[in-house]
């Protein structure tokens, strides 16, 4: 196409970071500092993508690979990667897309959100590297967008920064407050699976531990769309589960992403999605997807900060 779409002009630069590497069972095994840009250029974008693998569990052989250049037809229906390195498609919902693609050099399918927080600065990643339908690995971390890191000295050495905070934060693991009541508020987007804006909610989560590893939560949710619904949830190391009253699932976490599925109680609906803590402060960038049944009908995505009692 001739013109960048919205997606593309919300990426424009260059994105550093260091996401974390998990394996299957969501141990920490390493890190893979990236560096990543897409130009758009006489009409056609190229995406451009330096890795650098470092650990040395079993999946270095897999992933130690150094430079990824491949076309994209752009647009903000879909964005087709056309190879070499991965071949598929992004679907932007506003501040997120949604992909699926193979990489024949990591010879592993992969499912990428990519959420950008309102600063614009900020990018929330995660890909689950999958062979078939079984998980084999995981990455995720956050990016900044900074240009001239390559010959500003003050710009290189903010990054250099952000990617050793990076490394410090990576493994941390998914743990909600313990002992402190309080709640996460913040306004979200929904859009509907045609892509298109469906409207604006507020989304309000009540936390109340009820001991070191149980806690009771409500989720309220006004505005455009409304609903209300209550469960406990059990933390046992990285897997969480959520056993009603209203909704029952899992979730497995992958450092500071949770990978969470819950379904309700007597009603098709359904919530697939994930849960990142991108701070100290407990602040979430979420997405969910919800179902009516096996029919996903919205993508739900915004920022979560927490207010403690």
């Amino acid at each position: 196409m001739s013109e960048e779409s919205e997606w593309q002009k919300r990426i424009t630069g260059e994105w550093w970071g260091c996401p974390s590497t998990f394996d299957a069972e969501g141990r920490h095994v390493g890190f893979d500092q990236v560096n990543r840009s897409s130009v758009f250029e006489d009409g056609k974008t190229t995406y451009y993508m330096t890795t650098a693998f470092e650990g040395g569990s079993l999946l270095r052989p897999r992933f130690d690979v150094r430079d990824f250049e491949f076309g994209v037809i752009d647009s903000d229906e879909n964005r087709l990667y056309l190879g070499p390195d991965f071949v598929g498609a992004g679907h932007p919902y506003g501040a997120l897309v949604d992909a699926n693609y193979y990489s024949p050099g990591w010879e592993a399918d992969l499912r990428t959100m990519n959420h950008i927080l309102p600063d614009g600065y900020r990018q929330v990643y995660s890909s689950m590297l999958m062979e078939g339908p079984v998980v084999v690995a995981l990455f995720n971390g956050v990016y900044i967008n900074e240009v001239g890191a390559h010959d500003d000295p003050e710009v290189r050495a903010k990054v250099d920064q952000w990617l050793e905070d990076e490394r410090a934060n990576g493994s941390k693991p998914h743990i909600l407050p313990m002992k402190k009541s309080g709640r996460w508020i913040g306004d979200f987007e929904v859009y509907g699976a045609d892509q298109q804006k469906a409207g604006d909610v507020e989304v309000e989560v009540i936390h109340t531990p009820k001991d070191l590893l149980r806690a009771d939560q409500t989720v309220k949710i006004t505005g455009d769309f409304e609903r209300e619904y209550s469960f406990e949830r059990f933390r046992n190391r990285m897997v969480h589960t959520y056993n009603g009253p209203d909704m029952y699932g899992n979730a497995r976490g992958y450092g500071r992403a949770l990978y969470t599925v819950q379904h309700a109680y007597a009603d098709p609906f359904k919530v697939k999605g994930r849960e990142f803590i991108v701070d100290d402060d407990y602040t979430m960038s979420v997405v969910w997807e919800w179902f009516d049944g096996d029919k996903r009908t919205h993508m739900v995505f915004g920022v979560l900060e927490w207010e403690a009692e």
